[in-house]
């Protein structure tokens, strides 16, 4: 009896593991992301983007004010629907 219990209390530590092991990665790949985008394109790279337009302004500036921006509101969503979907998977969804 005391064997099973204890077989059980490894596999949901195990579970538990996993999905924090998953929702870590989800959040440095958005990380990453968000970085790239509002750092690298908008300050980094922008006199490598200058030579872009988009909309009447150069690529570099536009990221610096709206890209990353509407990167930004994707990421959101992105990780919302992404946790939604992990949590389904290791039972700890929300009634």
């Amino acid at each position: 009896m005391a064997d099973q219990t204890s077989q059980e209390a490894q596999a949901a530590e195990k579970s538990d593991a996993g999905y924090w092991a998953a929702n870590v990665r989800i959040i440095i790949v958005s990380l990453v992301i968000w970085a790239l985008v509002s750092f690298g394109f908008g300050i980094l790279l922008r006199p490598m983007l200058s030579g872009i337009a988009v909309g009447g302004t150069d690529l570099g500036f536009w990221f610096a004010q709206q890209g990353s921006i509407l990167v930004f509101l994707g990421l959101i969503f992105f990780y919302a629907w992404r946790m939604n979907k992990l949590d389904r998977e290791y039972g700890v969804e929300e009634e």
